[in-house]
């Protein structure tokens, strides 16, 4: 039982030191692909030979337009500047949310979708949730959170086989990411839920409502704060 222990012990620490030196390269290396991005691919070999059909451009973050920034944390994640990782405010009102009987929502923090779209899968199991909050901590601890927000909108599904906001800008409104204005960086951030689902060339009435709510909501957010703070 003892060495059973130790054995699982030094798992873990080989584990926590090898993701942490991955995490700490990529503080200067952009991740060259993500879990997300793999699991898209066809996994025969022919795949491999074939040109990939997906479409990404890495974009350093201040060459992107801070409109996309402060529409996608008034969307996704208001506290981003704030909390360690986790929204736990949000988190309470879920297991609320479950004790009533009501529909789920998601709680989750741009920490935590950059933990899954780079690292994980996307099926919904309890084991995933447990890996997204190891590498959430390790995330919050190595990167700062303007690293982080770069990482995000670089590997963001926008859409079928669209992933970042460069490639996403480009496919939707044919101009670089630099040059999104308030109404579109809002409708980029209003697709990220569900990209697949919603459409920004046929927009439906739920959708435009939503890009809506983002721009008006966006007005109570201190953008000074916001963009000082991802300088």
């Amino acid at each position: 039982m003892k060495k059973f222990i130790y054995g699982i012990l030094i798992f873990f620490t080989a584990y926590t030191l090898y993701t942490s030196v991955i995490l700490i390269l990529f503080i200067w290396i952009d991740p060259p692909t993500t879990a997300f991005i793999q699991q898209t691919k066809e996994s025969s070999f022919e795949s491999i030979l074939e040109k990939s059909n997906i479409k990404q451009t890495w974009i350093p973050l201040d060459r992107i337009s801070n409109e996309i920034k402060i529409a996608v944390i008034t969307s996704e994640d208001q506290l981003f500047l704030d909390h360690w990782g986790f929204d736990v405010a949000q988190i309470q009102k879920v297991v609320e949310d479950i004790e009533k009987g009501k529909r789920i929502r998601g709680a989750s923090t741009i920490t935590q979708q950059v933990a899954k779209n780079l690292f994980l899968f996307p099926q919904k199991l309890w084991f995933r949730k447990v890996l997204e909050s190891y590498y959430t901590v390790l995330i919050e601890l190595i990167w700062s959170k303007r690293r982080i927000m770069e990482v995000y909108l670089n590997i963001a599904e926008f859409g079928k086989n669209i992933y970042g906001v460069e490639a996403a800008s480009s496919y939707y409104f044919k101009k670089s990411s630099s040059y999104l204005n308030s109404l579109e960086g809002a409708e980029l951030a209003a697709i990220l839920p569900n990209p697949i689902r919603y459409n920004l060339n046929n927009q439906s009435v739920y959708l435009k409502k939503r890009v809506n709510r983002i721009i008006q909501a966006s007005k109570n957010l201190d953008k000074k704060k916001i963009i000082k703070a991802l300088d």
